[in-house]
């Protein structure tokens, strides 16, 4: 196809496609003259990849070419793939490692982990930024005064690693390993929040049943 059937198809314009290019989040296509390209179902599916990266989940365009950079790296395992691609994303500013709060919630991330069963995260542990938002959210609600251990995450957990089964049974529903990565990347940024939403719903559902209106 061609650049205009490339924008047809996806609903981006024409110019941004040719910004993606330059700023190398698109592949350049396959050259059929001296300024004509054509392009194929890869491209479509980046396009909408990167767009989503941008445009839904807000990353900046250099964040979102390190991403891009893993997921494209077949030199890893699929799960380093992943991670990779997950770690590049946006994260949240890191928190002392004496403060006292930080210290007795790491206690309670890790026991929480050994009692899970969840070796990999306690074993890379601050390198993960998911370990270390985990461990700064739980410091937060223990200083605001809202008792947050393993006995209030533990269910919470435990009803996530169904979800997390879930996710990962449905990446080989996809042909290649660059898909996958692809798939779970833009999970994170376009299911985490229907998970919140059907969260609330579920909550408000609950809610009436139990107190009514």
């Amino acid at each position: 196809m061609r650049l205009a059937e490339l924008s047809e198809l996806s609903g981006v314009p024409i110019p941004t496609i040719k910004y993606y290019l330059r700023e190398q989040l698109l592949p350049p296509g396959r050259r059929v003259t001296a300024t004509q390209a054509e392009y194929d179902d890869s491209h479509l599916r980046r396009l909408r990849f990167v767009r989503a990266l941008i445009q839904v989940g807000r990353v900046p365009v250099a964040t979102a070419r390190e991403v891009l950079a893993a997921v494209d790296d077949d030199s890893l395992g699929r799960t380093f793939r992943l991670g990779g691609a997950l770690w590049a994303l946006p994260q949240p500013p890191e928190e002392p490692a004496d403060d006292p709060d930080i210290i007795k919630a790491t206690a309670i991330v890790d026991q929480l982990l050994e009692e899970l069963g969840w070796t990999t995260s306690r074993d890379v542990g601050s390198l993960s930024p998911s370990y270390r938002s985990l461990v700064a959210t739980v410091a937060t609600l223990n200083r605001l005064g809202y008792t947050c251990g393993t006995a209030e995450l533990a269910p919470y957990a435990r009803h996530m690693e169904r979800v997390a089964e879930h996710d990962i049974d449905r990446l080989d529903t996809f042909p290649g390993e660059a898909e996958k990565v692809e798939a779970a990347v833009a999970g994170v940024i376009l299911v985490e929040p229907v998970l919140l939403m059907l969260r609330r719903i579920a909550q408000e559902e609950h809610s009436t049943r139990r107190f009514g209106l």
